[in-house]
């Protein structure tokens, strides 16, 4: 089969031929129509990611068909799954509270285990979920990692109701998309910032109530001006923007945190979280009943993912650069 790999940091991505895949028990083989890039990817290619082997195949998003599932006891399992069209859920071994991921076990797909940009990716058979049918293979392969993240943040730990007001940060990222898309389907008033307008008014055209530019000085005073305070702030930069959006929560508002792109803060003013009564709270990707619950929210909105660009298997080079510039408006999608 053929697939795209890193030999080694700071290389380009290239195609090679690798051996074809066989699957064990309880495993599943997905023939990959379509994958899509996260910040992570750029990552590994770049050597600054924890847990680093070279080569890899790259890649924690896809759609496919299964074509083969490994022989164990249960054949009715086996032959159920096998010409189905499927997501991949990329949180592997979760482990068994879904409260959080089990750290001795968690990992995800794309390093260790090669992933899915290739023909064929080898995942257990319980990381698979009917492709929802009104999506694209594209579409369908931009939703997993960003999707499953923001869902875990925005509905299982933010809970967010409706005619709640919601601030999401760097909106255009993949993660930040997808959170905007489940935030305002079940019924929540959606702010967002991001440092180009561009992005900021293509957020406005989807349906927001506001918007702000984050390199603007006064950018915390416009939103207070907008909103008064969010009752959920949903962020992934981190940084020493945190103690700005302490300061815009409303008191008892919730705080999600799923990435720290901007670093950790330098300081913290802990007097705003506990004076504001304000829950902090931290966001990993998503338990399997998380994937298997964003599937569904997908299918009863029918929800369609933001994809910014597809390419083409040989121009996976060129869609990690592109990733790389950090130019995009929803996900940067690979047809395999």
């Amino acid at each position: 089969m053929k697939a795209l790999v890193i030999t080694d940091r700071n290389t380009p991505l290239i195609v090679q031929e690798l051996a074809d895949l066989e699957a064990g028990p309880g495993e599943a083989i997905v023939r990959v129509y379509a994958a899509s890039l996260n910040h992570r990817d750029v990552w590994i290619q770049k050597g600054q990611y924890a847990g680093l082997k070279y080569p890899i195949v790259p890649g924690s998003d896809g759609a496919g068909v299964v074509v083969e599932t490994g022989q164990d006891e249960n054949a009715a399992t086996r032959s159920n799954w096998v010409g189905k069209e499927v997501i991949i859920n990329p949180s592997l071994l979760w482990g068994q509270s879904s409260a959080f991921q089990d750290p001795k076990s968690f990992r995800i797909l794309g390093l260790p285990d090669n992933g899915t940009l290739a023909q064929y990716v080898k995942v257990p058979v319980g990381n698979l979920v009917d492709k929802p049918a009104f999506l694209s293979f594209e579409e369908a392969a931009a939703l997993p990692l960003a999707g499953l993240t923001a869902y875990r943040a925005s509905m299982t730990r933010a809970q967010v109701q409706a005619g709640e007001k919601v601030l999401i940060t760097g909106i255009g990222g993949g993660v930040a998309l997808f959170a905007f898309q489940f935030a305002l389907a079940a019924g929540a008033l959606i702010y967002v910032t991001s440092g180009s307008d561009e992005k900021l008014d293509k957020a406005m055209a989807m349906g927001a109530t506001g918007a702000v530019n984050y390199n603007n000085a006064d950018w915390v005073h416009t939103l207070r001006e907008q909103a008064g305070g969010f009752d959920v702030t949903i962020d992934g930069a981190g940084g020493d923007g945190i103690n700005d959006l302490l300061d815009l929560a409303n008191p008892g508002g919730r705080v999600v945190l799923y990435g720290a792109t901007r670093g950790n803060p330098s300081n913290l003013v802990a007097r705003r979280i506990f004076w504001k009564q304000l829950n902090i709270l931290g966001s990993t990707m998503g338990s399997p009943g998380d994937f298997e619950a964003m599937a569904e929210f997908v299918r009863k909105y029918t929800l369609r993912p933001v994809v910014d660009r597809v390419f083409g298997f040989e121009e996976g080079e060129a869609a990690f650069r592109w990733m790389e510039g950090e130019k995009q408006f929803g996900k940067i999608v690979i047809k395999i």
